[in-house]
């Protein structure tokens, strides 16, 4: 029994205990006008937009639905009550890297485990565009979690178990191209949070990166690996053209949250980035 108990004491004592990436350079001035790109480039609006409501601009977007309950992206403009106005560098950092809001431990269906592979001066830029949008005082909808998933201190043990902040280290041997493409799906562009399968806790299962998404907690997208993009008829300047326009070699157009991604992200990106992304996905 008294071996049980000090078993219970030390996972206990890890689950909980922080899970905290490297220190960040805070002293660093943010750009708007690059700031203003990583919105887009982040996948941002897209999330935290709800235009079929008629919603204003990053005040809000749709909820996400999954086993675990539904999250409703907030409102991030820059009004002080309803959105993060009142957020400082130090606390937005530390959700982006960390995981770590004002009101406690952030879930995953917010994709810092994406956004942790930013680089110090991208966040001090992100953060500077936030807080130069237009105030929305309208707070957006709120998640209906149940409990106990509601309990945001179970976050920790899923941070613990699951999450490693770190940032991004270029890939050896491989050319400029291909690591912005590669820090671009693992990172602010997040594309293997949502077409990756999960597990039954909502992980990313990472051996089976870009394989696809059956549904859960990253909604239903489908496999992007290199065979699966070549069977489509995807070479790397389909598919940069896909993301700029949204049609596919099939004369298909990608609709859904897929063309949400095109028209309020992907469309917008530099061709440079485009074609550094369909680079490092067909990549043999």
């Amino acid at each position: 029994m008294g071996l049980v108990v000090v078993l219970g004491i030390g996972a206990g004592a890890y689950l909980l205990k922080p899970v905290i990436g490297p220190a960040r350079d805070l002293s660093l001035v943010g750009d708007v006008e690059r700031g203003n790109y990583l919105i887009r480039l982040g996948g941002c609006v897209a999330c935290h937009t709800d235009g079929q409501s008629g919603r204003a601009f990053l005040s809000g977007g749709m909820g996400l639905v999954t086993q675990f309950g539904t999250f409703v992206p907030p409102n991030i403009t820059s009004d002080p009550t309803a959105g993060i106005g009142r957020w400082t560098l130090a606390q937005f950092s530390d959700a982006m890297s960390n995981g770590v809001g004002p009101q406690g431990h952030l879930y995953p269906a917010f994709p810092y485990e994406n956004y942790t592979l930013m680089s110090d001066q991208e966040i001090a830029d992100l953060y500077a565009a936030l807080m130069a949008t237009e105030p929305v005082s309208a707070p957006a909808a709120a998640s209906q979690i149940p409990f106990p998933f509601s309990f945001r201190p179970i976050m920790a043990g899923w941070k613990n178990l699951f999450f490693k902040p770190a940032r991004f280290v270029p890939e050896a041997g491989k050319s400029e191209p291909y690591n912005r493409g590669k820090y671009l799906a693992f990172g602010p562009a997040h594309c293997v949070a949502c077409h990756s399968p999960r597990n039954v806790l909502g992980a990313v299962e990472w051996d089976k990166a870009f394989t696809g998404s059956p549904g859960g907690t990253g909604g239903k997208a489908p496999a992007i690996t290199r065979d699966a993009l070549l069977e489509d008829g995807y070479d790397a300047a389909t598919l940069a053209q896909t993301l700029m326009d949204g049609f596919t070699p099939g004369f298909d157009v990608l609709g859904g949250s897929m063309g949400e991604v095109i028209a309020d992200g992907t469309s917008q990106w530099t061709d440079a980035d485009r074609a550094a992304i369909a680079e490092y996905l067909l990549d043999e």
